[in-house]
């Protein structure tokens, strides 16, 4: 194949310039500038608390900011108006000495009601005397009612059950947390809820559920925690460890009670017959019983002479017998 002629490969330049431009279009794209913007912080308010609207992406070293109620600039509807060369700020008809405008174009709503929930339009005036105008959204939350807390009993016994807890809130669409001794609770196997979270069943009931419950209930701007509810759970000491320790040592024991009567009983049943005889009069000389049949007659009878022994001479002494029988 011959090659492209010189106008073919002159007109081959041009087409390798322009893709190459194509490229560099497609991966570049001009820097965007950030649109101003109203954030509500936070984005939901509950009633009685504090809120900030702040401006993003305003124009840089503005003459002055000014607050208004509604969707658009109105005098009759002006909160209040900040000049950044005199650093002066000017409150306007609907002031209500609970806002504060900050030189940045925050602005400060201090306990805030039902009544504050709507649009704000912020007008800021630039140097070049052009305006811009942001309008941002308050919304404000009624507060939540503490909710109430009932229990199916309150003192049950281990093992027993089901014991329920139900939370009651006077709002509809509120959701519903459980807390025991004052941390979230973690639900164990016992342990179940109903759909909506308004009710908690315990079964079987462990001494480990012994404790304050709470529950609480909250919308998107604010919640509410109940008064703690104590349950008492009681349980029989040593009813598992008698199964286990207490009850092997009471048979042990009486095992070894009935082993030494019979012992005892074997014993004396077999040494019955080898006893002495109880003794029925006085005692002998080595203190012995001695019954007085076996005992020999005091006097011989009839002995002529006695003889006696003294102890420290060896007289021997001859008694006439007809003496002693004179006397």
């Amino acid at each position: 194949m011959e090659p492209p002629s010189g106008s073919a490969s002159r007109r081959h330049v041009p087409w390798s310039r322009l893709l190459l431009a194509v490229s560099l279009l497609t991966f570049w794209t001009p820097p965007t500038t950030a649109q101003p913007t109203i954030e509500t912080v936070p984005p939901l308010a509950a009633e009685g608390s504090n809120v900030l609207l702040l401006a993003h992406n305003v124009s840089e070293n503005p003459l002055g900011y000014a607050w208004h109620r509604g969707e658009r600039v109105d005098y009759a509807q002006l909160i209040a108006s900040y000049r950044v060369d005199t650093n002066a700020t000017t409150n306007g008809p609907v002031y209500s000495r609970r806002e504060t405008l900050y030189p940045n174009g925050t602005l400060l709503i201090r306990n805030v009601t039902q009544r504050d929930t709507g649009p704000y339009t912020l007008l800021i005036t630039k140097n070049d005397l052009q305006t811009e105008t942001l309008t941002g959204h308050l919304h404000i939350h009624p507060p939540v009612a503490r909710p109430s807390l009932q229990a199916s009993n309150t003192a049950v016994t281990e093992h027993e059950g089901p014991v329920i807890l139900t939370c009651l809130a006077d709002e509809t669409g509120v959701s519903i947390r459980w807390f025991f001794k004052g941390q979230s609770l973690l639900l164990a196997e016992r342990m179940t809820l109903s759909s909506d979270n308004s009710t908690l069943t315990i079964d079987p009931v462990s001494r480990e559920d012994t404790g304050d419950y709470q529950c609480e209930a909250s919308n998107r701007g604010s919640s509410s925690r109940s008064n703690p509810l104590r349950l008492r759970v009681t349980w029989r000491e040593n009813s598992r460890a008698l199964g286990v320790g207490a009850i092997t040592g009471i048979v042990i024991g009486v095992l070894l009670v009935l082993t030494l009567l019979a012992v005892l009983g074997c014993f004396i049943f077999l040494h019955r017959g080898k006893w002495p005889p109880a003794s029925t009069s006085g005692r002998g000389p080595s203190g012995s019983s001695v019954s007085q049949a076996s005992l020999p007659d005091a006097r011989p009878p009839a002995p002529i002479y006695q003889e006696l022994v003294c102890p420290n001479t060896d007289v021997y002494c001859h008694i006439s017998h007809k003496a002693d029988v004179g006397l």
